[in-house]
């Protein structure tokens, strides 16, 4: 149970970040950081195709916060 709480709250936080990028940069950064606590959800239940892509789509994340800061 609390696995599955910590996938929603981890996707919702990608989710919402995703959709305020363009006000800040920070939002950038939380987007980048949910992405991290989706790859681990994913490790979690052993979906290792999204816990691979998630992983990589953090990294895309982190370059444009640097880009962007």
């Amino acid at each position: 149970m609390m696995i599955e709480v910590f996938g929603t709250i981890a996707v919702s936080v990608m989710a919402a970040a995703y959709a305020l990028e363009d006000r800040s940069p920070t939002f950038i950064l939380i987007f980048a950081i949910a992405c991290l606590a989706s790859s681990m959800y994913a490790v979690l239940i052993q979906s290792w195709p999204f816990a691979v892509i998630e992983f990589l789509w953090s990294g895309v994340a982190l370059r444009r916060w640097r880009a962007a800061g």
